[in-house]
C-alpha cells in the first residue's frame, strides 16, 4: 500500500491518501479525512484504466465539499425528520440542516474528521474514529471502524463495524459518486440501472422525508426491476421525480431473507462497457443521479456538473428512527453493529 500526502487540513492536520492495488493493476485510493473513497480505478473492454469516481485532488476539496463525494456517512444516513428521534423515551435534537430536519448526521458527521488509520495491507485498509456522546446529537460514546477490500477480482468491499456504550442509531453508508464511463465524461443519463426493487419509500414532499409506507415501482417510473437508461423517463409528469429533481429516493431492496447479503444493483457504461454490480446486507439504497451537484472543480482537471455520477447508498430506510413500520437502525448498549457493501467491476464486450 502506497501512502502520500493530501494535504493540511483548516485544523493544521497532516492528511494522507493511501493506493490499494491488486495483482491486474486495479486501484483504490482512500484518504483518511471522513474515510473518502477518493479513486476506483478499473479496465475498461479496451483495457484502458478508468477512474469510475468523482472527486477531489486534496483534503481542501473535501473539506469544501458540499456533495459528500465518496465519504462515509455516519452515525444516521440520509434524513432524519424535523432532527428529532427518540430513543428510550428520551428526545434527541439533532443538527437542523435540511429544511429543519437532519441530513447525513449534520455538521458533526464522521465525514468531517480525519481518521486513524488502525491496519492496512496491500489490498486493504482499515480506518478508526471515536463518535463522542451526543457530538451529533446522538447518545452513546461510539467506536467506528470501516475496512475498504479490493480483491483480485474487481471487487471493493466496505465493512463497518461500530459499537456504542449507550442504545443509539447506527445507520451508516458510503457516499460515492460513480461514473463508469470515467470521472471527467459528463452526465450518467445514458447509463442503463438495475435495481432489485419492486418497491420504493414515497416522499411526502421536496424536503424528501418518506411518508412512513411503501409503494410498487410497476408502471411507475421507478421502475428499474429491469434495466433502463437512467434518463429515460426523467421528464415524465411524475410528482415524485419533481419533488425529488429526479431520482433521490430509497428503494426497498426485494430480499430472500432480513439481513441476506445480496445483489441490490448493476450499472453498466455503454461507451466503456464497465459493469458494476453492487451488494448489500442492508434493507435499502438511495438511489441518486446528482440532481444537486453545483459546479464542482473535481480530480485533475475536471469540472462535474448535474447528473455527472449516481449514488447507490446502502441504507435503512430515511427517517427509520422515527417510524416504527421501518427496520428500527438502533442498536443496543455494548451490540456490535456490523454491515458490509461491495462494489464489483467487470466489462461487456
Amino acid at each position: 500500500m502506497n501512502k502520500e500526502s493530501f494535504g493540511t487540513s483548516r485544523k493544521n492536520e497532516a492528511v494522507s491518501v493511501y493506493t490499494l492495488e491488486n495483482p491486474s493493476g486495479a486501484k483504490v485510493r482512500v484518504t483518511d479525512y471522513g474515510a473518502a473513497l477518493v479513486s476506483i480505478i478499473v479496465p475498461d473492454r479496451d483495457g484502458v484504466m478508468q477512474d469510475v469516481l468523482l472527486g477531489y485532488d486534496n483534503v481542501t476539496g473535501y473539506e469544501d465539499n458540499t456533495c459528500y463525494f465518496g465519504a462515509v456517512i455516519g452515525r444516521n444516513s440520509n434524513r432524519i425528520a424535523n432532527a428529532q428521534c427518540t430513543i428510550n423515551g428520551k428526545v434527541y435534537q439533532l443538527d437542523q440542516n435540511d429544511h429543519g430536519n437532519n441530513l447525513h448526521s449534520g455538521i458533526k458527521g464522521v465525514d468531517t474528521i480525519v481518521w486513524d488509520v488502525k491496519e492496512h495491507t496491500a489490498q486493504s485498509i482499515t480506518l478508526s474514529c471515536v463518535s463522542a456522546d451526543l457530538e451529533q446529537g446522538f447518545p452513546g460514546n461510539m467506536n467506528v471502524e470501516v475496512t475498504y477490500r479490493l480483491t483480485d477480482d474487481n471487487e471493493v468491499e466496505i465493512n463497518y463495524q461500530a459499537v456504542s456504550d449507550q442504545d443509539t442509531v447506527a445507520n451508516f453508508t458510503n457516499h460515492s459518486y460513480f461514473n463508469l464511463a470515467g470521472h471527467a465524461s459528463g452526465d450518467i443519463l445514458g447509463h442503463e440501472m438495475m435495481l432489485k426493487a419492486s418497491y420504493f419509500t414515497p416522499v411526502i414532499d421536496a424536503e424528501a422525508i418518506p411518508a412512513g409506507e411503501t409503494a410498487p415501482v410497476k408502471d411507475t417510473p421507478m421502475d428499474f426491476t429491469k434495466a433502463k437508461a437512467i434518463g429515460r423517463d426523467l421528464a415524465s409528469d411524475y410528482a415524485q421525480l419533481a419533488y425529488g429533481g429526479g431520482y433521490d429516493h430509497n428503494f426497498v431492496l426485494d430480499k430472500s431473507r432480513k439481513g441476506a447479503f445480496e445483489l441490490m444493483a448493476e450499472a453498466y457504461a455503454p461507451d466503456t462497457g464497465i459493469v458494476m454490480k453492487a451488494y448489500t446486507d442492508r434493507p435499502g439504497v438511495q438511489f441518486y443521479i446528482g440532481n444537486f451537484i453545483t459546479t464542482q472543480d473535481g480530480k485533475q482537471g475536471a469540472v462535474y456538473e448535474k447528473r455527472q455520477g449516481f449514488c447507490l447508498e446502502s441504507q435503512c430506510y430515511p427517517n427509520a428512527v422515527n417510524e416504527p413500520d421501518f427496520e428500527s437502525p438502533v442498536i443496543k448498549a455494548g451490540e456490535v453493529y456490523r454491515t458490509k457493501t461491495s462494489y464489483q467491476f467487470s466489462v461487456r464486450s
